[in-house]
C-alpha cells in the first residue's frame, strides 16, 4: 500500500474578523493584538443603565473629561494581549524568583549593615500597601475606562501591582526568617509612622478619584513616576554603601516593570494630549496637581531614609519627571 502526500493550499475567504475589516479593510491581515483589542468593547444593546450611575450607560466615554474621536487610538506600544502579557511576566517573575533563591541560599540579607537593614524594613516593606492601592486604582481604571485598548492593559497592571505586593511580602518574610513579624511591623508603620502618613493619605485620596483618566495620570505618571525612582534607584544606590546588594537583587523586578509600564503610560498620555488643546490643558493640570501631592507625601520618607540628602534627591526626581511630562506634551 502506498500513500501519496500532496499539499493543498486553501485561500481564506477573508483576511480577518469583521470588526477589524470595518476599520482597516477586508484585505489587511491583522495582528493578534489588533484582533484582541480593537473595537471589542460593547457599545449598544445594554439591558439597563447602572443603578449607581443612572445618567450613564454601562460603558460610557463621559466618565472622563478627556475627549477622543477614537478611543482605540490609545494603543499599547508593547502590544500586550492575554498571551503576550503572560509570556512577558512569566519570564520576569522567573528571573525574580531566581534572584530571591540566590539571596536566600547565600543568606545575603544577613550581610546588610544592621542600621540600613532597619531602614529597608522602614521604607520597603510598607510599600506593599502602596502597591495594593495601585492595584485598586488600576482595577478602577479598567472598570470605568472606555475602550479595550486602555482597560485591558489596566487590568494587566492591576495584576502586576498585586504581584509586586506579594514579592515585597516574600522579601519581608525572608528578612524575618520565614515568619510574618516584619510584615506585621510594616503594617503598623504604614498606619502610624509619621513618615508614611502623607503617602497613606495620598493613596487613600486616589481611591476616591472619580475621573478615571485623572486617576490614570495620578497613578501611572505622578505616583509611579516618583515612587519607583526614589525607592528602587535613589534609596537603592544609598544601600549599596551599606551592604545592600541583596536588596538590589530581590527588587530588580520592580525596576524592570517600571520601565516597561512607563512605555505604555507615556504612549497613552502623549496620544491623548495630541488629540486637542483642551485635553492637553486638562492633562497638564492633573499632572501638576498630583505631582505636587506626591512630592509632598514622599518628602518625610525621603528625609527618614536619606537624612538631609532626601530633599535635594526628591527635587531632582521631580525635575526629571517634569522633563518626562514635557516630552509627552504637558507643561510642568
Amino acid at each position: 500500500m502506498s500513500i501519496d502526500l500532496k499539499t493543498l493550499k486553501l485561500t481564506p475567504r477573508r483576511q480577518t474578523f469583521s470588526h477589524i475589516a470595518r476599520r482597516f479593510g477586508e484585505d489587511r491581515p491583522a495582528s493578534r493584538y489588533e484582533e484582541g483589542m480593537l473595537d471589542v468593547q460593547a457599545t449598544a444593546h445594554f439591558h439597563y443603565r447602572p443603578f449607581w450611575e443612572p445618567d450613564m450607560e454601562l460603558y460610557d466615554p463621559r466618565r472622563t473629561a478627556i475627549v477622543m474621536a477614537d478611543w482605540y487610538a490609545l494603543r499599547d506600544p508593547r502590544q500586550f494581549y492575554y498571551a503576550t502579557y503572560n509570556i512577558s511576566r512569566s519570564g520576569m517573575r522567573e528571573a525574580a524568583q531566581h534572584n530571591i533563591d540566590f539571596v536566600e541560599k547565600r543568606r545575603l540579607l544577613d550581610r546588610i549593615e544592621p542600621e540600613w537593614r532597619q531602614k529597608v524594613e522602614d521604607y520597603l516593606l510598607p510599600l506593599r500597601h502602596v502597591a495594593w492601592g495601585a492595584n485598586m486604582n488600576a482595577t478602577q481604571i479598567c472598570d470605568r475606562g472606555y475602550g479595550t485598548a486602555v482597560t485591558a492593559p489596566s487590568m494587566f497592571a492591576a495584576g502586576d501591582q498585586l504581584g509586586i505586593a506579594q514579592l515585597i511580602g516574600q522579601i519581608g518574610m525572608d528578612m524575618a526568617g520565614g515568619t510574618g513579624e516584619a510584615l506585621d511591623a510594616a503594617k503598623e508603620k504604614w498606619l502610624s509612622a509619621p513618615y508614611w502618613q502623607g503617602t497613606r493619605r495620598l493613596v487613600e485620596d486616589t481611591l476616591v478619584a472619580k475621573d478615571w483618566f485623572e486617576l490614570f495620570v495620578a497613578q501611572y505618571l505622578a505616583i509611579d513616576g516618583l515612587v519607583y525612582p526614589l525607592v528602587y534607584t535613589v534609596f537603592d544606590e544609598e544601600g549599596q554603601k551599606h551592604g545592600g546588594t541583596a536588596v538590589s537583587m530581590v527588587t530588580e523586578f520592580m525596576v524592570e516593570w517600571f520601565a516597561d509600564q512607563s512605555r505604555w503610560a507615556d504612549a497613552v498620555i502623549r496620544r491623548a494630549a495630541e488629540e486637542s488643546d483642551a485635553n492637553t490643558h486638562l492633562l497638564g493640570e492633573w499632572y501638576r496637581f498630583w505631582r505636587d501631592r506626591t512630592a509632598e507625601a514622599l518628602a518625610p520618607l525621603a528625609a527618614h531614609v536619606l537624612g538631609d540628602a532626601g530633599k535635594p534627591a526628591l527635587a531632582d526626581l521631580v525635575s526629571e519627571l517634569d522633563g518626562r511630562a514635557g516630552r509627552l506634551g504637558l507643561a510642568a
